[in-house]
């Protein structure tokens, strides 16, 4: 079993890893269907993959001391910059962790939210969010490629773990999964 700390960077390395293949399924989309609205929160493909962005970015901040920055930008719906601006969001959140410690890890962690107001938590809860978070939504936008007639790319954390390397073997025994 992994320690917390390796635990905590494994997790942020499948959210950054399925993030990029949505992302790149989304760029052969058409403008119109970047756009589409399925009635949802975020609205559609485009906006909803902003909104995970966006968090990650969030919470990046909050974990490094900084001030919340704005949740969005006129500039962040622009797929362009989710190719471009998102890689290097999950490149700061290594960096964060490589020096990320046992106690760090599961010690406390105060913020605050988008309206002020402080709250204190176990940091691993807060990583897990991000990275659950970014799961719920992702799964809502492969959910949006299917009504758009689109194969989404595979999200699964099997799938992580057997194209990272993580420890899986196949049993030959025809298993699906």
């Amino acid at each position: 079993m992994p320690s917390c700390a390796d635990l905590l960077r494994f997790q942020l390395d499948y959210d950054a890893w399925a993030s990029r293949r949505l992302v790149a399924a989304a760029t052969v989309l058409s403008s119109e269907e970047l756009d589409r609205d399925f009635g949802t929160a975020d609205r559609s493909v485009l906006g909803t993959l902003v909104h995970v962005f966006a968090a990650d970015r969030l919470w990046l901040a909050r974990l490094n001391g900084d001030a919340n920055p704005p949740y969005t930008t006129p500039a962040d719906y622009r797929l362009s910059v989710l190719e471009t601006d998102w890689p290097k969001v999950h490149d700061h959140w290594r960096t964060w962790l490589a020096g990320l410690t046992e106690e760090v890890g599961a010690g406390e962690f105060n913020y605050h939210d988008m309206k002020g107001r402080v709250w204190r938590q176990p940091l691993w809860q807060l990583v897990f969010h991000v990275v659950n978070h970014g799961t719920h939504h992702r799964g809502q936008t492969a959910g949006f490629l299917r009504a758009l007639g689109r194969i989404p790319p595979a999200l699964d954390m099997t799938v992580y773990y057997r194209e990272s390397g993580s420890n899986y073997r196949e049993s030959g025994s025809g298993a699906a999964g």
